[in-house]
C-alpha cells in the first residue's frame, strides 16, 4: 500500500522553484570556480621557482671526505683564532676547512648595514607574490642540493647526516613551505572591534617592514639557524644582517652565497642578506648599531646579558632564545606501558640528536614509578650500543649513530658534574667521560651517558648540559613530576608521554614552559608553531605568525568607517568642550564616560539624560570670559 502524503501546493511550488534556481546558478558557479582556478594557476606560474647554480666549497668534494687531509695542527679541536684570523676546523676529525677567515671590523659592519638599508627600500615595496617566488626558489634549490648542504653542516659541526637531515633540512623546508602558504595571511591587515562611543570608526592593524634587522645565531645548527631568520625577515619586507658563530662561520659563507644567489636569480639585490663574521670584542658594535631595527639572539644566557645591554644603547628590541633544561615526563598508565618501546625510541632521539647539542633536546627524563624500571631496562642497551664517528669517513655499511661535539671545552665541566652527582647518590650506568676515538684522535667526542637516580638538588639536574647525557629521574606522583619539571631556572620546551587524558592535561597546564609536545619531542618546531621560552630561557617568539609579526611595525590605523563618511559623521568637539571650556564641561565629560561604559541600563539612561541636559543648558561663561579679556 502506497502511503498518502498530503503535500501542500506551496511546498511543491517552492521545491520546483529551488530546482529552477539551482539549475540557473549551477553554470554561474562553475564559471566562477574556473575563473578562480585559472587565476590561482596564473599566480602560481608567476611565483614559479627559478633554478640556479652556485659553486660549493671545494671541501664538499667527495674525494675530500674520503681521507683525512689538512690536519696540520692536531692540538686544535675547534675553529680557533690566531693573529686576528679564524682558522675553521672540523670537530669530527680535526681537519682544516679551507683558508683562514678575516673577521669583520666596525667599518665593514657599517658598510654591510648601509648596503642592506639601500636594498631594503625597493624590497619593502614588493608584493607578497614576489617574496613567495624567492622562497620557492630557495626551497627548490635546497631540495635539489640536500647532499651538499648536509655535508657542509657535518664538516662544520661534526654531526651525522641523519641529524643534519632532521635538524637542518627538514625544519628549513618546513619553514619555507609554511611561510609560502600562510605568511601573507599572517601579515595581512586585520580588522579590530570598536566601541559605542567610537562606533563610526573602522579599526585596522597593518604590518609594515621594520627596515634592517639582525640575527646573532648559535653554532649547533649551522644551516637552519642561519637561514631561518632570513626567511622571516625577507618575507616581512626587511633586509637582514646575520652574525653566525665563529665556530661554524666556514659553512655560513656557503649558505650566504646560496641565499644571495637565489635573490639574484629572482631579480632582487644580493645586498638584502649580509653575513657579518665578527669576534666578541667587535660584536658589541653590531648589536648597539643605530641602523638596526630588531635583533634575534640565539645563544647562552651569559652572552644574552651582553647583547641586550648593548642593544639597549640604541633602544633596539631583542627576541632572546637561551636554551633550556627540557623535561620529559613519562606517565605510567596502561596504554603508555604498552607503547613503552615507542616512547624509548623518541626519548633516545630527543637526548642524543646532534650529540645532545640541541636547545630543545631532552635534558631530564622524569618517569613515574610504574614505568621507571621498564624504561631503564630498555634504554640502557640502546645507549651502550651507540656508535660514534665521522659520518663522512665511516663506511656506508656502518654509519655512526652520533657525531662529535663542537669542541672539548665543556668536557671537564661535564665530567665534574657527573662525578658530583654520583657522589650524591646518582648511579652511572654507562659513559660519563670524554672519548678518545681510535679512528679520529683529533675529533671531540663524549661518551653517550646514562645517569640514573638523579634528584633535583643535584647540580647536574639544574645546569644545561648540551651534551649526550640521558638523565633519568623518578617521580612519586603526577604532581611530583610537575614540580620536578619546574625546578630549574629554565623553561623552554617540554614533553609529556601519557594517555590518561586528565593527567596529560594536568601536566600540560602545570609545566612552566613556552612549548609542550605530547607523546613526542620537539613537534612544535616541526609544525612552525611560535618558538620561545619563559624564565631563564628568554622572551619573545620566532616562528609562526608571531615570528613574522615580531619583525614588523605593528601599526594601528583608526579611520572613519565608510558608512560614517557617507552620512557625514565624524569626530566633532561639542561647543561647551571647546576652549575656553564651559562650566558644564565636567558634567559633560562624566556623561560621555557613563554613556559609553555604564554597567546597567538604568545607569546608562541616567548618564545619557545628564549628558543631554548639560549640552542643552544655556551657558554664558565663555562669552563672559571673552568680554573680560576685551
Amino acid at each position: 500500500m502506497v502511503p498518502d502524503f498530503d503535500w501542500p501546493v506551496e511546498g511543491l511550488t517552492g521545491c520546483f522553484s529551488q530546482r529552477l534556481l539551482l539549475t540557473a546558478l549551477l553554470p554561474v558557479g562553475i564559471l566562477l570556480f574556473c575563473v578562480r582556478f585559472a587565476s590561482h594557476a596564473f599566480r602560481l606560474r608567476d611565483e614559479s621557482p627559478v633554478r640556479y647554480t652556485i659553486s660549493p666549497p671545494p671541501e664538499l668534494n667527495t674525494t675530500y671526505g674520503a681521507k683525512l687531509e689538512g690536519i696540520d695542527h692536531p692540538s686544535a679541536d675547534v675553529s680557533e683564532i690566531r693573529n686576528g684570523l679564524i682558522y675553521p676546523r672540523c670537530p669530527a676529525d680535526g681537519r682544516s676547512l679551507g683558508a683562514p677567515i678575516t673577521p669583520s671590523t666596525p667599518s665593514s659592519i657599517d658598510n654591510a648595514i648601509s648596503a642592506a638599508a639601500r636594498a631594503q627600500l625597493p624590497w619593502s615595496q614588493t608584493a607578497f607574490s614576489e617574496r613567495r617566488r624567492v622562497l620557492r626558489t630557495l626551497l627548490r634549490h635546497i631540495l635539489d642540493h640536500q647532499e651538499e648542504i648536509v655535508t657542509a653542516c657535518c664538516l662544520d659541526s661534526g654531526k651525522t647526516k641523519i641529524d643534519a637531515c632532521f635538524g637542518e633540512i627538514l625544519v628549513t623546508v618546513e619553514k619555507l613551505q609554511w611561510t609560502i602558504k600562510h605568511g601573507e595571511k599572517a601579515l595581512s591587515p586585520s580588522r579590530r572591534p570598536t566601541n559605542l562611543l567610537m562606533c563610526y570608526k573602522a579599526n585596522t592593524v597593518i604590518y609594515k617592514p621594520l627596515g634592517v634587522v639582525a640575527a646573532c645565531v648559535s653554532w649547533n645548527y649551522p644551516f637552519h639557524n642561519f637561514i631561518s631568520p632570513v626567511i622571516s625577515a625577507l618575507f616581512a619586507g626587511n633586509a637582514i644582517v646575520v652574525k653566525p658563530s665563529e665556530q661554524t662561520c666556514w659553512s655560513s659563507l656557503y649558505f650566504t652565497d646560496l641565499i644571495r644567489s637565489g635573490l639574484q636569480a629572482c631579480g632582487h639585490s644580493r645586498d638584502l642578506v649580509q653575513n657579518v663574521i665578527c669576534l666578541p670584542q667587535v660584536a658589541d658594535y653590531l648589536t648597539s648599531h643605530p641602523g638596526l631595527s630588531h635583533i634575534t639572539f640565539i645563544g647562552s644566557r651569559e652572552v644574552a646579558h651582553k647583547v641586550c645591554s648593548s642593544a639597549a644603547k640604541a633602544l633596539t628590541p631583542v627576541t632572546v632564545e637561551l636554551g633550556g633544561k627540557d623535561p620529559a615526563i613519562v606517565l605510567d598508565d596502561a596504554t603508555t606501558l604498552k607503547r613503552i618501546d615507542h616512547v624509548a625510541a623518541i626519548l633516545m632521539r630527543g637526548v642524543f640528536q646532534s650529540a645532545g647539542q640541541n636547545c630543545i633536546g631532552i635534558e631530564r627524563v622524569i618517569a613515574l614509578p610504574g614505568i621507571h624500571d621498564k624504561l631503564l631496562s630498555l634504554v640502557l642497551p640502546k645507549i651502550h650500543s651507540l656508535r660514534l664517528g665521522s659520518v663522512l669517513l665511516s663506511s656506508a655499511n656502518d654509519p655512526p649513530d652520533m657525531g662529535s661535539m663542537i669542541s672539548s671545552r665543556s668536557f671537564q665541566r661535564l665530567e665534574e658534574l657527573i662525578s658530583s652527582a654520583v657522589a650524591q647518590g646518582a648511579k652511572l650506568h654507562c659513559g660519563g667521560k670524554r672519548c678518545l676515538h681510535p679512528n679520529y684522535p683529533n675529533g671531540t667526542y663524549f661518551q653517550p651517558t646514562l645517569l640514573g637516580d638523579v634528584t633535583v638538588d643535584m647540580e647536574i639536574a639544574q645546569q644545561e648540559l648540551f651534551a649526550p647525557v640521558f638523565l633519568l629521574m623518578k617521580a612519586q606522583s603526577v604532581d611530583d613530576a610537575i614540580a620536578m619539571a619546574n625546578s630549574t631556572p629554565y623553561a623552554l620546551g617540554a614533553s609529556v608521554f601519557g594517555h590518561h587524558r586528565a593527567n596529560v592535561a594536568k601536566c600540560v597546564a602545570g609545566i612552566k614552559a613556552g612549548m609542550v609536545a605530547v607523546n613526542d619531542f620537539g613537534a612544535f618546531y616541526a609544525c612552525s608553531m611560535p618558538f620561545g621560552g619563559v624564565k631563564g630561557s628568554g622572551y619573545g617568539r620566532f616562528g609562526g605568525e608571531e615570528g613574522l609579526r615580531a619583525l614588523s611595525n605593528i601599526k594601528s590605523v583608526c579611520a572613519d568607517a565608510s558608512w560614517a563618511m557617507l552620512l557625514g559623521v565624524s569626530t566633532a568637539i561639542p561647543p561647551k568642550l571647546q576652549y575656553p571650556v564651559s562650566r558644564d564641561g565636567w558634567e559633560i565629560c562624566k556623561g560621555v564616560v557613563g554613556t559609553g561604559y555604564a554597567l546597567g541600563w538604568r545607569e546608562w539612561v541616567g548618564n545619557v539624560a545628564g549628558l543631554v541636559l548639560a549640552l542643552l543648558r544655556s551657558d554664558a561663561s565663555a562669552e563672559v570670559q571673552i568680554m573680560a579679556k576685551q
